[in-house]
């Protein structure tokens, strides 16, 4: 019971994210994405200097945050523009974590 209780929960939960981010900006959702990766990623202390390693391409964020490839590049180019998040090389180096915070937080 404590088994299904829990998966049962656990949907719910999934349904309720998925239910919100879909009210989201393109820059809202990328910016949760790049937060929920940046919290596992933590659990490996890879994290160096608000850099770590992101082999995800365009096509990987466009298909996870339901946007076109075109779409997240003009996002991440902002992010860029504005200092929040670079991607490149296979590294995303984050530069104001509290404006991705602020983006990417459901609240």
């Amino acid at each position: 019971m404590a088994l299904a209780k829990t998966c049962s929960e656990e949907a719910e939960s999934s349904d309720l994210m998925i239910a919100e981010l879909g009210q989201c900006s393109a820059e809202e959702r990328i910016a949760f994405l790049l937060l929920k990766l940046m919290k596992r990623v933590a659990t490996r202390n890879v994290i160096r200097e608000q850099q770590y390693p992101f082999p995800l391409r365009q096509q990987h964020i466009a298909d996870a945050v339901g946007l076109t490839a075109v779409h997240v590049s003009r996002v991440l180019g902002t992010f860029r523009d504005r200092g929040i998040a670079e991607r490149s090389y296979g590294v995303l180096k984050v530069g104001d974590l509290g404006e991705l915070t602020h983006l990417g937080s459901l609240n």
